[in-house]
């Protein structure tokens, strides 16, 4: 099914595309092809390889953000016993935002994952994708600069604490476009949070914050075809790529929240357009 080289290979790439505003979907269909490897992105045992490394980075977001999601938990089980949520309580506020942005992505994801893969599941097409993928990454920069700001106080957990509940909601509703490959989820709730009004540094944590439950729970409905039968050669495959998708979620979320204190989605919009293109031309030429 998947040889241990390939697994690697797809393993590292994932961890980085994932979080990367780079869509990591796109890639796990363009990458095949370009390398000429026999693998069929919508075959039953390819989608279950990749949950794996779904868990693996999920996991590691969980990790890296413990502190947040413990408080978030808490500060959610307060205003439970409360029964409200107070002023003062900004992390059941946050905890409260993010299911409520979870709610649309998890909803369109059941309705719309698998027909959108059907269609769009094409290295071609995947090309053709990443390139819108960089144009909406570079307008919402553009767009950022008349997008009413966040109030700058306080450390970044209060600041998102902010957000209203129908941007939240509508942060989370953009997610559904990372549904087609080519399309990133961490790109398109970045720049939903920036359209908001949040820095590039609030954005890129809302996004990680809201993808974990998402990621998460994919993961999880679909792990369990990793133990069938017709998939035991696939598991060994399987565990390697979740580890190395693990080691290069962790170096890039590290890596991706000091670069967004003073840097901009600009260059990876500038990759996606490139290489989009690029990629659209070679597919063109040699078919």
């Amino acid at each position: 099914m998947i040889t241990y080289f390939q697994a690697i290979v797809i393993g590292l790439l994932q961890g980085v595309s994932e979080l990367f505003p780079v869509s990591s979907l796109g890639h796990s269909v363009i990458l095949p092809r370009l390398l000429g490897w026999n693998i069929h992105q919508q075959d039953p045992f390819f989608l279950t390889f990749l949950v794996a490394t779904h868990l693996a980075t999920a996991i590691v977001l969980v990790g890296f953000f413990w502190k947040d999601w413990v408080k978030i938990v808490k500060g959610m089980g307060r205003s439970l016993v409360e029964r409200e949520v107070k002023p003062s309580n900004h992390y059941a506020k946050l905890g409260w935002l993010l299911m409520v942005g979870t709610i649309p992505a998890g909803i369109l994801g059941l309705l719309l994952e698998e027909p959108l893969r059907a269609v769009f599941a094409s290295a071609t097409s995947a090309a053709f994708f990443l390139m819108l993928n960089g144009l909406l990454l570079y307008g919402a920069e553009l767009l950022r600069r008349r997008a009413p700001k966040t109030a700058d106080s306080g450390d970044s957990d209060v600041r998102l604490s902010k957000v209203s509940w129908a941007k939240s909601f509508g942060i989370g509703a953009i997610q559904a476009i990372a549904l087609i490959p080519g399309f990133s989820r961490s790109g398109a709730t970045m720049g939903g949070g920036l359209l908001v009004g949040l820095s590039n540094e609030d954005a890129a944590r809302f996004s990680f914050l809201m993808a974990t439950p998402i990621i998460a729970a994919a993961a999880i409905l679909k792990v369990p075809d990793l133990f069938k039968p017709e998939n035991s050669s696939l598991l060994g495959p399987a565990i390697v790529g979740a580890l190395c998708a693990g080691v290069t979620a962790y170096l890039s979320v590290k890596f991706l929240m000091r670069y967004f204190e003073t840097n901009r989605l600009t260059p990876f919009a500038i990759y996606c357009v490139s290489a989009g293109a690029l990629l659209s031309l070679y597919f063109l030429i040699f078919g």
